[in-house]
């Protein structure tokens, strides 16, 4: 049976096809979701630990010396000024690494991966499905980070607002759709550790969760805001301490763009698979 699609891109605009391929993700999606449902506490527990080893090392170790030394832009304390950080962190992390170990694992050990390419729907259907599972990945383990942040400040609805989630929920996506190119391209779990060391780990500090980027050189400035993660990490920060008169709602369009072309990426490479 052929991979193409068997929808022409340019009927897209037609309500019937739209739900077609809304259907086609939610069949796709409810594939991995059945798998992940059973794994559900070691999911949230895995990417639980990392922030809260940073918010007990930085956040409380490090944030009293922090807070005799600086004001935090936002937020009353270096502690608060980092929980958005460490939501923001979680959710990469577990949105890129689920997704990519998912499809790795259909790729090169159960071998499923073949007949779900010769499935008749949409390869943009295929990419969002698998897509959709790394956002409820990720939304899963920011949402037990953000249990952890209402607890140690008390704002609930600094971290519960509309806006708050709007942005790490495009923070989900933009990385879940990451870890489907990654894991499409990928040859073994080796490589997948390449990626995360020389891509994932950089942006966790880099990525303004630990600091304002507003400080640094020009230099550092611009390597630091080509990064996604810097963009989350603002929008939540801001979202959750600052008046709304003052959010950057350019991160808004730059996590969506990032988001819609990496989306057309994976769905392109969906087409063109072979294993």
């Amino acid at each position: 049976m052929s991979l193409q699609t068997r929808l022409p891109i340019h009927k897209f605009s037609s309500s019937s096809t739209l739900q077609t391929l809304w259907s086609d993700c939610l069949t796709v999606f409810w594939g991995d979701w059945l798998d992940l449902r059973v794994r559900l506490v070691q999911v949230i527990a895995s990417g639980l630990v990392s922030p809260l080893i940073y918010i007990v090392g930085f956040g409380l170790g490090l944030g009293s010396a922090m807070d005799t030394a600086m004001k935090p832009s936002a937020g009353a304390n270096y502690l608060q000024f980092i929980l958005p950080g460490m939501v923001a962190l979680s959710s990469m992390v577990i949105s890129f690494g689920g997704t990519t170990f998912s499809i790795c694992g259909d790729r090169l050990f159960t071998k499923t991966f073949e007949e779900m390419l010769l499935m008749p729907v949409h390869p943009l259907a295929l990419h969002l499905g698998k897509m959709m599972a790394g956002i409820v990945r990720g939304m899963l383990t920011a949402g037990s980070v953000i249990l952890v942040a209402i607890l140690c400040t008390g704002k609930v609805w600094s971290f519960l607002n509309p806006l708050f989630l709007l942005v790490l929920l495009l923070n989900c996506a933009v990385f879940s759709a990451l870890g489907v190119i990654v894991g499409l391209n990928v040859k073994s779990l080796e490589s997948v550790g390449i990626y995360n060391n020389f891509v994932i780990v950089p942006m966790s500090f880099l990525g303004a969760t630990f600091f304002d980027p507003v400080t640094l050189p020009i230099a550092l400035k611009v390597i630091v805001y080509l990064l996604p993660l810097t963009y989350t990490s603002l929008g939540l920060r801001a979202a959750a301490y600052l008046p709304l008169a003052q959010f950057p709602w350019y991160v808004i369009p730059v996590l969506l763009v990032s988001a819609i072309v990496l989306s057309a990426i994976g769905a392109r490479q969906f087409s063109t698979q072979q294993d």
